[in-house]
């Protein structure tokens, strides 16, 4: 897949785990997981911006288009 999930990063960065990301953000921590490792096939904007809110960060933060 073309879009790459910087997820791992930003919370490294921000030095939050995943079960707590997942417990602000309303989402199972499995669902957050499949994000995390890129598995996803659809993220809800919802979600997105929720992410982006607690983890004070951008959409470009978290995802990245590689061409290839």
């Amino acid at each position: 897949m073309a879009i790459i999930v910087n997820l791992d990063v930003m919370m490294a960065k921000r030095k939050i785990s995943l079960n707590e990301l997942a417990e602000r953000v309303g989402i199972t921590n499995s669902n957050l997981s499949i994000l995390k490792t890129g598995k996803a096939k659809a993220i809800r904007f919802s979600t997105l911006e929720s992410i982006c809110k607690e983890l004070n960060c951008q959409p470009g933060d978290i995802l990245e288009y590689e061409d290839g």
